[in-house]
């Protein structure tokens, strides 16, 4: 059970990530371990799979006619394994019903291994298409060998190769052997894509093929991972993230509890859990009982008189400085000077409270050592960003390090940061046995890579026609990329490097002349917390802002606030769109504006208190846009300032849809993740921690709160783009909006809490 496969140090494979060679496969898979599916409790990889044709590493066809399909993106409730399948199936033309998936470990071989961003199918799909297209090329070509015909002469259906009244399995094709063929990555990029019109599994109805485990309770996630002579741990968590060194421990206490076995201080290298202290039990209940009994005395802790209202000051004050931070590319030019020709001059300043990820299923960690491989289990959205990290804090080479694959039980980008792994290996290292690792809620919480809270300052210059003619954003929030990832900061063009998940959705596709945004790093933030990326990263504050500061602009002119909208989006210059994905620009973006207040009933006479508000968004990247409106029904309570929202209306055009029913799904929770956010969720930074640490006191969007919701799709013949996230960048602004329109009361802070409603004016 705790012999790794020897695979998982091999040389990376010789093929790149869009090179093929497409032979029959003596050996089957190199590396494809079924993470996913198996055994309750079993941490060891099954038997490698029977051998068959495995024309590129991200599938195989077996003699059985089985395709399975390697999956490298982490499943975290989104069915992700079944709509990048669905891609190469399609391709492919397979027998459904002959498809399979295998959630993999890590390996060079499979480049970079990343979930999140609302990447997975948008990054996928050019590669798994191609992938499957290739694959069926060199089945046709074997099949018309076996039957004696031309391959211009066959077809492929339903995992057959077909010649008239004749025809022969996939199947058949593999288990008779024969197949060579091969294709440069030029000749990949022309492999011709199926049309719409002969799509049989893209874009039809399908049933998750995960949900049986799922449902059954058969399903592993990384909780459940468990090896012979594991030993549990929980962590005492330092008072502060970073800074504090552990001066004493006192277990006397702990010895009472039955199973303690010990309490040690890690020494880490990296630098990802500074002060930490691991109690060690033969149980978790065992370990988290001791671990409330262990005394420990610490020294230093930076942060520790930092509060929200200290982190918040600190963004104004670098926003008041023209010279800080990155300026994104928005097409040049001088703003104040275009400021100053303007006819009506508009200012507001936009917050956000710092927000918590509370995930279901806490983060959590089993490590050990076995023949010279260090394995960890668990549950990450980024394994490629986390095993660099424990190579350095284990001093022993990447190549020596495998972490295995299992389900999540909630990321929303906090298992994007495999931090909590590092402690688990620490902690296995010290001992020499396997350490299974479990934080509480509230440890989880405390060490959650929250979000930060930001402040940003929005001024929008008008003519004399209501027509923008510049527009200034200045964003300053705690940067997770700088933190985390500071390789991925791109270059601001006035030289200094930004954090593009800081400030996307701020660069957005309204014309209003001249334009600049500033992103600039809170280093008062970065120094008293880890900030994380949290579902909808950067545009779940920077829309906000947008978003609200439209509709303010809109009024100031006494325009209607679609009609402002529309007028501005006129799909010219830097905003016509283009590329890969992003054909149409702001006119694909103007269209789901005007079909949002249609479906809404835009213009309609509300009941007093009541109100209708609009947001647009394009999601994240503009490379990757999808484009989303949102338009929110909201009821104030004149005496209490609480708001009940009706109705959300949203239509997306996020090109091609893979999967119907998850895309709906995607949505949904986007939207449902954007209304929590708005109304509901929100803690406070208070000397070095978090002022809320379990669902008593933070308290997210409960069931009874959830409104009707009507959610439309625009149908696209165009590249598939992402969905985890942009809907949640238009709730809260189409509410405040909503707001505005019910009551005449400007929110500008999440979350909009009654007393703020009452009390603005």
């Amino acid at each position: 059970m705790f012999n790794p496969d020897k695979s998982a140090v091999a040389a990376p494979h010789p093929l790149s990530r869009r090179g093929f060679l497409v032979a029959a496969g003596a050996g089957g898979l190199a590396f494809g371990f079924a993470g996913l599916s198996r055994a309750a409790g079993d941490a060891a990889p099954p038997a490698a799979t029977a051998p068959g044709f495995e024309p590129t590493l991200w599938f195989t066809v077996g003699a059985d006619g089985i395709v399975t399909v390697n999956i490298i993106r982490a499943e975290m409730g989104q069915h992700v394994g079944t709509a990048l399948a669905r891609i190469l199936a399609e391709e492919l033309e397979a027998d459904w019903a002959k498809v399979r998936i295998v959630h993999v470990d890590t390996d060079p071989k499979w480049g970079v291994m990343t979930t999140g961003g609302s990447w997975s199918v948008w990054q996928t799909w050019p590669l798994y298409s191609r992938a499957g297209a290739a694959g069926r090329i060199a089945l046709i070509e074997g099949g018309a060998r076996l039957l004696g015909t031309a391959p211009a002469a066959c077809t492929a259906r339903g995992g057959k190769v077909i010649a008239g009244g004749r025809s022969i399995s996939y199947g058949d094709i593999v288990a008779r052997g024969g197949l060579t063929r091969s294709f440069t990555p030029a000749e990949l990029d022309k492999l011709p894509i199926k049309p719409v019109t002969e799509r049989r599994l893209v874009g039809k109805p399908v049933a998750a093929m995960d949900i049986p485990d799922k449902t059954n309770g058969s399903a592993i996630y990384g909780i459940d991972a468990k090896v012979p002579g594991m030993v549990h741990a929980r962590p005492v968590l330092p008072p502060t993230r970073y800074g504090a060194k552990v001066v004493s421990i006192d277990d006397a206490a702990a010895k009472a509890v039955k199973g303690y076995l010990q309490s040690f201080a890690l020494d880490d290298p990296s630098g990802s859990v500074p002060g930490w202290v691991m109690v060690i039990a033969t149980s978790t209940a065992a370990a988290i009982r001791a671990a409330d009994l262990v005394k420990v005395a610490w020294s230093g802790g930076d942060g520790a008189t930092v509060s929200e209202k200290t982190i918040q000051d600190r963004g104004r004050a670098l926003i008041a400085d023209p010279k800080a931070g990155g300026i994104v590319d928005t097409g040049g030019g001088d703003v104040e000077a275009a400021l100053k020709t303007a006819k009506t001059r508009i200012t507001a300043t936009y917050t956000t409270a710092s927000v918590l990820h509370f995930q279901l299923e806490p983060v959590n960690a089993l490590a050990f050592e076995k023949d010279g491989v260090f394995e960890i289990h668990t549950g990450a959205q980024w394994q490629s960003l986390t095993l660099p990290v424990l190579a350095k804090a284990l001093g022993r080479p990447e190549t020596s390090i495998i972490m295995r694959t299992y389900r999540i039980g909630g990321g929303f980008g906090r298992r994007l940061n495999g931090d909590y792994a590092v402690p688990a290996a620490l902690a296995a290292k010290a001992l020499g046995k396997p350490v299974k690792m479990i934080l509480t809620r509230a440890d989880d919480v405390r060490f959650d890579s929250f979000r930060s809270p930001s402040v940003q300052t929005l001024r929008i210059g008008l003519d004399a026609q209501g027509r923008a003619v510049a527009m200034d954003h200045a964003a300053s929030a705690g940067w997770p990329t700088q933190i985390l990832a500071p390789g991925f900061l791109p270059k601001g063009t006035n030289g200094t490097p930004y954090d593009p998940f800081a400030i996307n959705g701020a660069d957005h596709w309204y014309a209003v002349g001249t334009q600049q945004v500033r992103a600039i790093s809170n280093d008062v933030a970065n120094s008293s917390f880890r900030p994380g990326w949290l579902r909808s990263v950067g545009p779940g504050w920077t829309n906000w802002a947008v978003e609200s500061f439209i509709d303010e602009a809109a009024h100031a002119v006494q325009a209607d606030p679609v009609a402002f909208r529309l007028a501005h989006l006129t799909g010219a210059g830097r905003n016509a769109g283009g590329g890969l994905t992003a054909v149409g620009g702001a006119l694909r973006q103007a269209a789901v504006v005007r079909r949002a207040a249609e479906l809404a009933g835009w213009g309609q006479k509300l009941p007093a208190g009541s109100g209708l508000g609009i947001a647009t968004s394009f999601g994240q990247e503009r490379d990757m846009p999808t484009w989303t409106a949102c338009v929110a029904q909201v009821r104030v309570a004149p005496k209490t300032g609480e708001v009940t929202v009706e109705k959300l209306t949203l239509v997306v055009d996020a090109g091609t849809i893979v999967d119907p029913d998850s895309a709906r799904a995607q949505v949904e929770g986007a939207a449902l993740w954007g209304l929590s956010l708005a109304l509901h969720e929100g803690t406070t930074f208070t000397n070095g921690q978090v002022a809320d640490t379990n669902l008593d006191s933070y308290t997210p969007l409960r069931i009874t709160d959830v409104p009707e919701l009507v959610i439309e799709f625009t149908a696209s013949d165009q590249p598939p783009v992402g969905l985890g996230e942009p809907a949640t960048t238009v709730v809260a602004p189409a509410i405040a909006n909503a707001i505005f329109a019910a009551t005449g009361k400007r929110q500008r802070h999440l979350p909009i809490r009654p007393e703020a409603v009452l009390a603005t004016v």
